[in-house]
């Protein structure tokens, strides 16, 4: 499956030079826009404002009623399952070849066109298509039992932090295993997921899915990116995206799981970068062990750069508390999405559409069961210019809704008169992983 690996690796077309002014002016740039933009909040936001509980505009009752009706989330969840039979068809009963839209499926449409691109734009789209959460109810209605009831209590202190674990394995299938676009690679994997996902289902309750399947709690957290929104209160609104994530309820587990979001992405670009390829390469230790060790390491930076700049900020804040760090993890997920946009959209946008026309034959057989087998790739508005254009323009709005997060949630948290000091820690986090993430970007 070597070129559908290749392609799957494949997270750009444009380089620095393909940028419409120097790249060390792109980079300069972006970080004074970012202390501009503390600036300006400094003296012109000195309230909280986001997160409010009657943030948003109330959808019309009519249509929230047809949005929450029963059939038509019977509709996704059916929906969920056809889509996800399909893929195993080709998974199961296909042949391991280059042609096989399993690895494609997985990697482009799963995780960077719904867990990631749908939920930012229509919300926790996953939660609603999840087949591990469908057959867990069907089992249930089939046992008479209440699908929330747990046999044992769910840890409290454990919070998201299973969650974090998943997407690191996944992170690692994704960027690291061996020979992991082929078919019993895929199958292994994703089967031990199965069985992990269901067991503790049976055990926790349906509650398992929120706080352990990591694609979920993805879906979830990009989701409150999305205009379309849920208040506390349950109502359909919509609704600025930062008020959707200041409004995220934080818990343990919170910071790890959008750490291993951005440190994957990040590590996924250090992978690219010739002096890293050498390393693995040449180096003393094995490919898979040097890639395991980048990755971890990768992920250990991100999260642990952030930890001390909370830590730095609750000292000079006046709050030392020990949650400090879940609440500002929600102001981390935009730079996720930021990275997420930046390395993929090209992959999703390019190689999305030959997965789409390889699930037209997903036996091998020459078949053409959805009518996409001649359709073509169409490259309309993929350029060198453009794409890097994009790249840099997401990364950084990325980070100056953060910077907007952080500080919001700081003048909540800190005493007024130490706030603005409290949150210099955070922006110099802020500008230190948007160099690092542009210098990533560009590194190949």
């Amino acid at each position: 499956m070597g070129p559908l690996l290749d392609a799957i690796r494949e997270h750009g077309i444009g380089g620095r030079q393909d940028l419409p002014i120097p790249f060390a002016f792109a980079v300069t740039g972006a970080a004074v826009v970012l202390v501009l933009s503390f600036v300006l909040l400094a003296v012109l936001w000195r309230d909280p404002r986001l997160g409010r509980d009657v943030a948003g505009r109330a959808l019309p009752r009519r249509l929230a009623a047809a949005l929450d009706a029963a059939p038509t989330r019977w509709l996704f969840r059916l929906v969920g399952l056809a889509v996800t039979g399909y893929v195993l068809l080709a998974a199961l009963f296909g042949p391991d070849d280059a042609l096989n839209p399993t690895a494609g499926a997985v990697y482009v449409l799963f995780w960077v066109g719904t867990v990631a691109f749908a939920s930012a734009l229509l919300g926790p789209v996953w939660r609603l298509v999840n087949p591990l959460r469908t057959v867990h109810l069907l089992a249930c209605r089939a046992l008479r039992r209440d699908p929330l009831r747990a046999a044992a209590p769910y840890p409290v202190v454990l919070g998201r932090w299973p969650a974090a674990g998943a997407l690191l394995a996944f992170g690692w299938l994704e960027l690291v295993a061996p020979d992991r676009a082929t078919l019993p690679v895929l199958r292994t994997w994703f089967g031990l997921y199965v069985v992990v996902m269901l067991v503790g289902a049976a055990v926790f309750g349906s509650g398992w899915f929120d706080r352990a399947d990591g694609f979920e709690v993805a879906s979830s957290t990009l989701g409150r990116l999305s205009v379309l929104g849920r208040r506390r209160d349950g109502v359909l609104v919509l609704r600025s995206p930062l008020d959707g994530l200041a409004a995220m309820r934080p818990g343990p587990g919170d910071a790890a799981v959008v750490g291993v979001l951005l440190g994957t992405t990040a590590y996924d670009g250090l992978s690219n970068a010739t002096g890293w390829v050498r390393l693995v390469q040449e180096g003393a230790l094995s490919p898979l062990a040097t890639q395991t060790l980048g990755l971890l390491a990768a992920v250990g930076l991100v999260t642990g750069l952030y930890a001390v700049a909370v830590a730095a900020a609750g000292r000079l804040g006046g709050d030392s508390r020990r949650e400090l760090p879940a609440q500002f993890a929600h102001s981390v997920a935009p730079i996720a999405l930021g990275y997420l946009v930046a390395h993929y959209w090209t992959l999703f946008a390019i190689t999305g559409q030959q997965t789409l026309m390889q699930l037209s034959d997903p036996l091998g057989r020459g078949s053409d069961w959805l009518g996409l087998a001649d359709r073509g790739i169409s490259y309309a508005g993929i350029t060198p210019t453009s794409v890097s254009t994009v790249q840099v323009s997401a990364v950084v709005l990325g980070h100056v809704l953060g910077v907007v997060l952080a500080h919001d949630r700081a003048v909540r948290l800190f005493p007024r008169r130490q706030a603005l000091l409290g949150q210099l820690p955070l922006l110099a986090l802020m500008v230190t992983y948007t160099v690092g993430g542009l210098l990533l970007l560009f590194a190949a």
